[in-house]
């Protein structure tokens, strides 16, 4: 599975509270991508202007990847007490690393800001 899939998952938990609707088809990402359903932590880290706009990070693998991707992102987006709630104009500037926690240790990928400044 592409590092690409992983982030576009953490986007979309984003906009659909932006959007105020559920865009994300679990089911066919659990049919192609079979590792999202295997227990896993992560953590969730949103940058804007290279600096830390929110963060979340599960401590123990309690939800499937999928799941733990999703929920992460929306509270670092939304839930993190340090900051206020993020709005649509921060995040089509925001980028998002994710970082896996696996039995052979970290892995983080992260994305590009959908607009650039």
């Amino acid at each position: 599975m592409s590092q690409s899939v992983l982030l576009t998952i953490a986007r979309a938990s984003i906009e659909e509270v932006l959007q105020g609707q559920n865009s994300i088809d679990r089911r066919s990402l659990l049919e192609n991508y079979p590792i999202l359903s295997q227990p896993m932590a992560t953590q969730i880290t949103l940058y804007l202007d290279n600096k830390v706009r929110g963060n979340a990070q599960s401590n123990t693998p309690q939800r499937s990847l999928l799941e733990d991707i999703i929920h992460n992102a929306k509270i670092a987006a939304f839930q993190d007490e340090n900051f206020d709630p993020l709005v649509t104009s921060e995040y089509l500037h925001t980028t998002i690393k994710l970082t896996l926690f696996t039995a052979d240790g970290e892995l983080s990928h992260q994305s590009e800001p959908i607009l650039s400044n």
